[in-house]
C-alpha cells in the first residue's frame, strides 16, 4: 500500500461511474515517490517515502522545519 510518511496520505476509494452507469469499486494510489534530500543540520542525506505535495512543502521549508511543524521527528519519516 502507497503511503506518505510525512503527510500520512494513503489511498482514496470511490466508484468507476463508466458509460452504462455500471457502478464498480476502485481506489487511487496517492503520488508517493521515494526521495533523497540533504539535511544540513545533520550534515547527511535523508531517503524517505514522500508524496509530491509533501515534496514540495519540504523543498520550501526544509525537511527539519517541516517535521517541526507537523510534530513528527525524523525517525517516524526513514
Amino acid at each position: 500500500m502507497a503511503k506518505c510518511k510525512l503527510s500520512g496520505k494513503g489511498p482514496q476509494y470511490g466508484n468507476n461511474l463508466p458509460w452504462s452507469k455500471k457502478t464498480t469499486r476502485r481506489r487511487w494510489q496517492p503520488n508517493v515517490q521515494k526521495y533523497s534530500i540533504f539535511v544540513p543540520e545533520l550534515g547527511r542525506t535523508v531517503k524517505i517515502k514522500a508524496s509530491t505535495r509533501a515534496m514540495k512543502s519540504v523543498n520550501k521549508l526544509g525537511l527539519m522545519a517541516y517535521l517541526r511543524k507537523h510534530n513528527l521527528t525524523l525517525k517516524d519519516v526513514t
